[in-house]
């Protein structure tokens, strides 16, 4: 069991390796074969030809998400992950979250992050020089938040007892409302009924 935040990652790293072994695969993914050049005219066609590392953080967060989503093993879901990390890269997780979710926006201060666990620092713990910080950043202790979530605060018990109170402000607002309709009905149905001409 994980003793830190950060052990659960390497966690996830060994546990997705180790089903790629036990089946035989290899932790780099060959580039794709090129017939040809892409043509350029063509929208879909892929330029992206660089392997991809399968003992990566994002590669085995990609994985586990799509094999939990459709309830298979990590192998059937290694060319989807292999694809999603090559043409989109670590932001790709944010993508398939959304379409895991059928295309909903995700709200990371209520959900967890896949790829940070809601941290919401980037996990892999870049250096600035990694990541082509403005050289006057490097030593000011300035942190890297998660690519995917962007840093959010994830904190579901305090979102969801402030979403709860807008919710029922809502409830009693449309009670109120419809309260409200209820009686300028019965009012009007009065009125109508009393105005009605006697045959």
């Amino acid at each position: 069991m994980p003793t830190t935040a950060f052990d659960q990652f390497t966690q996830r790293i060994t546990d997705v390796t180790a089903q790629l072994a036990a089946h035989g695969l290899p932790l780099t993914a060959p580039p794709p074969p090129t017939a040809a050049p892409p043509d350029p005219t063509d929208p879909w066609a892929s330029s992206h030809s660089a392997p991809v590392d399968r003992s990566t953080l994002a590669w085995c967060t990609a994985a586990q998400m799509l094999a939990e989503h459709h309830d298979t093993g990590i192998d059937r879901q290694v060319l989807p992950a292999d694809a999603l990390l090559r043409e989109l890269g670590i932001r790709g997780l944010a993508q398939l979250h959304t379409d895991l979710h059928h295309g909903a926006p995700i709200d990371y201060r209520a959900t967890r992050c896949p790829y940070c666990s809601g941290i919401g620092e980037d996990p892999t713990l870049p250096t600035c020089k990694d990541l082509g910080c403005p050289p006057w950043h490097e030593f000011d202790g300035h942190g890297h938040s998660c690519p995917v979530c962007r840093g959010e605060d994830y904190q579901p018990a305090w979102f969801a007892e402030e979403h709860m109170q807008k919710l029922e402000k809502l409830l009693a607002d449309a009670i109120e409302e419809s309260e409200e309709r209820g009686s300028l009905r019965r009012r009007l149905g009065t009125w109508l009924h009393t105005r009605r001409p006697r045959p």
